[in-house]
Parts: C-alpha cells; structure tokens; sequence
C-alpha cells in the first residue's frame, strides 16, 4: 500500500530501485517481519487548495488497482459520490513487473491520458530518484503528470468532504460530521485488526507474529459481527466510509485472504451476519461494480510469489452466492440517505465478465 520503509501489499520491501517493488521484494513476503509505512505523498486536494492542489473537474487522475483493497476505497467512494466526470480513472495490470503497477491494460502499454507505461514515471516526475515503493490508490495531476497523493487513509475522506461542490445531485454524505467521531473509531479497530491484520498474518514471518495477528483479525471480526446483527450499518442509519472500509477488504476474505494470507478459522460465507452484511453492500449499486474477482485471485496469487512462489491461481470459491438474497433490507436503514443510487457505470469502466460472479 505505501511507500518507503517495509513490504506492502504491492511488493514494496527496504529494497530501492525503480519503482521499489521488483519481484525480488514480492519474493520477501513471508521472510521477514510486516511494516505497513506511512504515505510518503500526503499532499491533499482541497476546495480552498491550502497544499497548492485545489478541486478542479478535469485536473485529476485516480490510478488504482482493482486488486488492492485501499484503492477500491477510492473506486466505492468516486461511484458513490458521482465524480466519474470531474475526476478520470486509470486501471493498472494487477500483474506488476520489476516496475510496478503498469498500463498494459491499455492500448500500447500506455496510459491514454497520462502518455506513461508506469505508474513510477508520475513518482519521478514528482520526486527525482524517489527511494519508496509505488502504490494505489494515487492521484496524480494530469497537466504537469505529477503524483499529487498517495494518502490512501486521507484520500477517500477528501472525496467526501473537500469535492462536495462537484458531487453528483443526490450523492450521499459518506463522513457525517455528527458521526465523525463514532466513524473514526470503528474505522480504527477495524483498520488495526481486519484490514492491515490480514497483511500481518499472510506475511508474518514467524509463527508468534502470525498467531498474534490470526487471533486479532478474527476477535474483531466477532465484535464486527455482533455490532451488525440488528443494524445494516456500522454507523448510524446510512453508508458511511465506515462501511467502504470494511466491504473492499471482506469481499475480498474467502477468495484471498482465507487461504492465501491462512486466515482460515472460518470463512465470512460461514458467519450469517457479515455474509448477508457484505452481500447487502456488493448489491448496492458502486459497490459490487467496482469489484473485479479476476484481478483480486491473479494478483494476490501471482505476485506474491514468497507466499505463493507456484503461482498457481485457485478455481474457487464460487462466486454465484454474491448475487443472492440477504434479506438486509428488514433492517432498516437507508443505503443513500436522502439521496439516491449512482447512475449507470460510465462506458469503458465496467469489470469485465472475468471478474464478475
């Protein structure tokens, strides 16, 4: 996920070098301890532009990685908040190369918009010889094709509160400022525990480190569960980040992180309350659209090679249950608050029948 100082989720280890996640960092997963490092780009873009980057509908690019669960924060949040035609989207190969995330999805190998054949050219167009890894979720300026950010815990918070002025008629309030407080601490266990807790299992380098991180991922998930049993939502009676949070790295539970990262005391599928919960959310519309399983099973599979050094992609699970019924609903609650659903997903975005259940 971030940059400079310990493996990632991306393949970034101490090692430098072009790009700092070459296949020799995605072989060191599981050979040495975990350390998610801070973002090393924290610039903001906001409406009074206090950073030097002000909200502007064109200016901006948002790279991702449907793979990687931060960046899917920021797809949820951008199709929640209907910022498809203000802020333009690039989508990486989920196969990196000893570069990075790259543009091979497109044609030429090159981002259409940006004219780069890697994510890093936008980090050294920003920094020269930055020393850090290269992640997603970034946002980069299209004008002077520099990295602006690449604050994955501040980014989708700025998309909620800063761009309101280009959000779509109808768009929900994602961070209530009434809430904010309640928000902020369930994202905090949540993000400890679930969301950086399945990284410190799957890439624990000793059993301790492993077990320790095993038993917080499912204690929390237990709280998490009973929090849900007679509320639809984590917090109050609408969507909140709280929610995006949690959804991006469950729908990714059994398909990943039960196997691969051995977080296998129980499958979500095996908890009714967080099944019915995480399918609730993937049926909502800007949720389950966003989500590509194709690229999350090659991914993971394929570029962790210190996990996985077959790379060898699993058949399973079956996907068909994503799409059946939860029964949420009787909860109450109300997905979009006074507002309404996004429209349809803009040509040229939608996943691919491959990644769909």
């Amino acid at each position: 996920m971030s940059d400079a100082t310990g493996a990632t989720e991306t393949g970034k280890t101490e090692s430098k070098g072009k790009g700092g996640e070459g296949k020799e960092g995605n072989a060191a997963y599981g050979r040495k301890p975990f350390k998610r490092s801070r973002s090393h780009f924290a610039d903001r873009i906001t409406a009074d532009g206090r950073d030097g980057w002000p909200v502007e509908a064109g200016r901006y690019r948002l790279v991702v990685s449907r793979a990687c669960p931060w960046a899917s924060r920021a797809l949820v949040s951008r199709r929640l908040l209907g910022l498809e035609n203000s802020l333009s989207l690039a989508v990486t190969d989920p196969i990196q190369d000893d570069r990075s995330w790259r543009f091979t999805l497109d044609p030429g190998g090159r981002d259409p918009v940006l004219g780069i054949r890697y994510l890093s050219e936008a980090y050294d167009a920003r920094e020269t010889d930055y020393p850090g890894g290269v992640s997603v979720p970034a946002i980069v300026d299209e004008p002077s094709g520099k990295l602006v950010t690449n604050d994955y815990q501040q980014l989708t918070l700025d998309l909620a509160t800063e761009w309101t002025a280009l959000h779509r008629p109808g768009a929900p309030d994602l961070y209530p400022e009434p809430l904010r407080d309640e928000i902020d601490e369930v994202m905090e266990g949540i993000y400890r525990d679930v969301n950086n807790g399945v990284y410190r299992a799957g890439f624990a380098s000793e059993q301790g480190e492993y077990e320790r991180a095993y038993r917080d991922v499912f204690r929390r998930l237990a709280l998490v569960s009973e929090r849900l049993v007679d509320r639809r939502y984590l917090v109050g009676e609408t969507i909140t980040e709280a929610d995006i949070r949690l959804f991006t790295t469950l729908v990714r539970f059994d398909a990943v992180y039960h196997g691969h990262f051995k977080c296998n005391r129980h499958k979500v599928a095996e908890d009714p309350v967080l099944h019915a919960y995480v399918k609730d959310l993937y049926q909502t519309p800007g949720f389950g659209d966003t989500v590509d399983f194709d690229h999350i099973k090659r991914h993971y599979y394929m570029v962790h090679t210190g996990v996985n050094p077959t790379r060898i992609v699993p058949l399973g699970p079956d996907l068909s249950g994503w799409l059946t019924p939860h029964h949420r609903e009787e909860l109450g609650g109300r997905p979009f608050g006074d507002g309404t659903p996004p429209g349809p997903v803009p040509a040229g975005e939608e996943v691919p029948a491959a990644g769909r259940p």
